[in-house]
């Protein structure tokens, strides 16, 4: 039952929208779906917190990491529906869009959130492919939702990289399936996978997680396979941007993570390890150097992405507190962008420009957003307390014993890091605003749910709810 509301609730939501004549249906429709999912999802952590595993049949099963996902796709989800509507009637006044865009949007934000949730709750690695690919064609349109060219340049670039991506993930996918025993009854599922990694060829189990890491990881977006990820999250709308970044990445990690367990119970975890290790070490360092020099604060955000999933790699790969880091990043960062990107979306409907250079005097034009956007700016580069300062510093310091060589670059690359984002928010926030741009009064239906995200934050840096020590401990005796 819980899983039918988790996964239901946004696809009803979709259909009211593809039948609705009116805005506030659409609108409605997916505020109630989103609490109704939420609530579900908590459920479902709690129980599996409690029990260790939801498996309500042969086709669905939702473990720790599992559960983890599924409450932030929720949470974030219905953070993304309450500013969504604020944001798009701004634009629907400014006349950016009409109904039928509105219509449409809906229609598609409630079938992206409706993928994401079944491609982490599914128990069958196919159907989380299909799930993954659903998503590709559900956020392709949103991406060139505003039908301009470099939109649309954009929305071709994410569905044929990711396209191809997924293809390699799904021949790898193909590959571990020469390892399941098939017998009278048996299911192509993580457990069957597990029980038959031993069989697997050791050669074929490095293949194998060879396509599927380049495959998924260019969903992930890890470098060099990141190359659509600056285009996509720079041209969707605002909130869209906060889910590719903040959910959708997640996801695609989280395949990563649950064939990592099957190669390494075929092979030893030193070798997926690696590859972690070097692809993560690869994307942050790219995305220091191209942040320094950044001219639009989209991008920005959207290499900053390239550069957390690239920690998050890392300290999966380093293993041991890494790890526990690791999840806890995959967490903060999820919170930490969503935010921002939302805030970005405030800053576009002030400025109409998301060049750095147009964006001048943002604490007298729009204060609220700038606290909130000084506040984002401070957890995604690490500042202390917040929690991304405290997972950086796990990770860092379980990679100086093993990986002091790699570690050192990682530091030097997050100096770098810091001294962009510094450089870019204190042009955007400080000096005289533009000729032109209105100082009326923020709404604050745009502002209520960024400061939601910014309590979870806090909360969770300086207090981990029992339930969620459960989890992350179910997560790493798994996956470690």
């Amino acid at each position: 039952m819980e899983l039918i509301l988790i996964i239901g609730s946004p696809i009803i939501a979709s259909i009211a929208s593809f039948f609705s004549k009116k805005r506030k249906t659409s609108e409605m429709a997916t505020i109630i779906a989103g609490a109704v999912a939420l609530a579900a999802a908590l459920f479902t952590a709690l129980k599996v917190s409690s029990e260790g595993v939801f498996s309500p049949n042969d086709y669905f099963s939702v473990d720790a990491l599992g559960a983890i996902i599924i409450v932030m796709i929720t949470f974030i989800g219905c953070t993304a529906a309450a500013y969504s509507i604020s944001y798009l009637r701004k634009e629907t006044e400014k006349e950016i869009i009409d109904f039928a865009k509105v219509r449409q949007y809906f229609i598609l934000f409630n079938l992206f959130i409706a993928a994401m949730l079944l491609a982490a709750s599914t128990s069958n690695p196919i159907i989380m492919w299909i799930a993954i690919e659903g998503t590709t064609l559900s956020t392709a349109f949103l991406i060139s939702f505003y039908n301009k060219p470099s939109a649309m340049e954009a929305a071709w670039k994410y569905l044929i990289i990711n396209s191809i991506g997924l293809l390699l993930g799904f021949f790898g996918t193909l590959l571990f399936y020469t390892a399941l025993t098939h017998g009278e009854g048996s299911i192509f599922s993580w457990d069957s996978l597990m029980d038959s990694a031993k069989s697997l060829d050791p050669m074929i189990a490095k293949i194998a997680f060879i396509f599927v890491l380049v495959g998924y990881g260019t969903k992930t977006g890890l470098a060099p396979m990141h190359t659509w990820l600056p285009d996509a999250h720079s041209k969707a709308p605002a909130p869209i941007s906060g889910l590719l970044s903040g959910l959708l990445l997640n996801v695609a990690m989280l395949a990563i993570l649950r064939f990592k367990v099957v190669a390494d119970n075929a092979i030893g975890g030193q070798f997926t390890d690696n590859l972690l290790i070097w692809f993560g070490l690869i994307s942050i360092v790219l995305a220091s150097f191209i942040i320094l020099v950044q001219k639009n604060y989209k991008r920005l955000l959207a290499y900053s992405s390239i550069e957390n999933m690239g920690i998050a790699a890392l300290g999966i790969g380093f293993g041991g507190l890494g790890a526990f880091a690791a999840i806890l990043h995959i967490i903060y960062h999820a919170l930490a962008k969503s935010l921002l990107f939302f805030a970005s979306g405030n800053i576009f409907l002030r400025y109409s420009s998301t060049k750095i250079a147009k964006v001048k005097g943002m604490l007298s034009a729009i204060p609220a957003t700038s606290l909130v956007f000084i506040i984002g700016f401070l957890t995604i580069v690490g500042v202390p307390p917040f929690g991304i300062f405290m997972t950086k510093f796990y990770i860092l310091s379980e990679g100086l014993k093993i990986h002091p060589v790699q570690t050192i670059i990682a530091l030097a690359a997050f100096v770098i890091i810091f001294i962009g984002f510094l450089t870019h928010a204190a042009a955007m926030l400080f000096g005289n605003v533009p000729e032109g741009i209105s100082k009326e009064k923020e709404n604050k239906l745009t502002i209520i749910p960024l400061a939601v995200l910014i309590i979870v934050f806090v909360v969770l840096s300086v207090y981990l709810p029992q339930p969620l020590k459960i989890l992350i401990d179910s997560v790493l005796i798994k996956y470690q």
